[in-house]
């Protein structure tokens, strides 16, 4: 059994309430106390078989993605099958997106599989490369023998684009993170510039910046789109990116919509509660936390399972969204 501040850390709690826990499951018979400074041992339950699971270790992009509904129900789901779900101690963020760290990691780390999630290109391609089973969420994995899923975005950007033209937006900026548009821009971000170019607007580095993937690069990122010609209409990635967007512009005195629309690439369960709703693009997580534990019943059964799946995605227009004014 983990010790308490693993444990603590893994599941998002205090390590007292983890001890205590651990200390009533040693009164029900359920763990072994082996002395100070050992692990404890667990127990089965006399008369019920003990099933073989797998250790799934689940390699996120950074630490608060620890906290998103659709992996902490893959934790359970897993769970409930038999297997046991856990996070490394390093996210891929911090080992700085480098092949040769990730390996040392997967080396080092106790586990029958890997789910990886938003991983870069050639991480993913050293995972395809190797004898471990993988499962990439989202990332780049298009054209990789690798089982994975994530939405279909294309369409929904293609239809959010196409609603901001529409408007009268003539200077529209997608703010995604380096390995999404290096050492070419990704599928979402190409059906982006080509809607563009589609409308014979330009599409350029102005409309897909770079940025240094830090606060401090994406703040000075944001400087450097309003000094001149400002954008008129802004499509992030993940809600946090979309609320430091917000936070920018309320410090610049630029009203959301009046001044500038905002979009999110991600759905989240705060946008709910704003007064005017967020536009973003929404898709259900449910089927690739099904998906991903069938595929990890799979290969505990010896089953070699590579397939991709895709679900679907839309634009929901919010209150974040509205015409373009000079």
């Amino acid at each position: 059994m983990p010790g308490a501040p693993s444990l603590a850390s893994e599941l998002g709690v205090d390590s007292k309430t983890v001890w205590a826990a651990m200390q009533l499951l040693e009164k029900d018979g359920l763990l072994a106390n082996q002395g100070a400074g050992k692990a404890r041992k667990i127990v089965p339950p006399s008369g019920r078989p003990q099933r073989r699971g797998l250790r799934i270790a689940l390699l996120v992009y950074e630490q608060v993605d620890l906290s998103l509904d659709y992996l902490i129900e893959l934790r359970h789901r897993l769970g409930e099958a038999g297997h046991v779900a856990f996070h490394p101690r390093r996210t891929l963020t911090e080992l700085k997106m480098s092949v040769t760290r990730v390996a040392d990691l997967v080396a080092k780390t106790d586990a029958d599989a890997w789910v990886v999630v938003a991983s870069s290109r050639d991480i993913l391609e050293w995972f395809s490369e190797q004898d471990i089973p993988v499962f990439a969420l989202f990332g780049r994995r298009r054209g990789l023998s690798i089982a994975g899923g994530g939405p279909e975005k294309q369409p929904a950007i293609v239809t959010a684009t196409r609603r901001l033209i529409e408007l009268g937006h003539r200077r529209i900026v997608m703010l995604t993170q380096r390995m999404r548009r290096l050492p070419e821009p990704g599928a979402i971000e190409r059906a982006f510039l080509e809607e563009l170019e589609a409308h014979d607007l330009p599409s350029g580095s102005f409309n897909l910046p770079d940025w240094e993937p830090t606060i401090e690069g994406f703040r000075e990122r944001l400087d450097l789109l309003f000094m001149h010609t400002p954008p008129t209409a802004l499509i992030t990635e993940e809600a946090p990116f979309l609320l430091a967007t917000m936070q920018y512009c309320g410090n610049r005195g630029l009203k959301v919509p009046d001044d500038v629309s905002l979009i999110c690439m991600d759905p989240d369960p705060a946008f709910i509660w704003c007064h005017r709703p967020i536009a973003h693009i929404r898709w259900d997580s449910r089927p690739l936390v099904r998906r991903i534990v069938r595929w990890v019943n799979q290969i505990s059964h010896g089953k070699d399972d590579r397939r991709q799946t895709f679900v679907d995605a839309e634009f929901v227009e919010g209150g974040t969204v509205g015409p373009a004014t000079e």
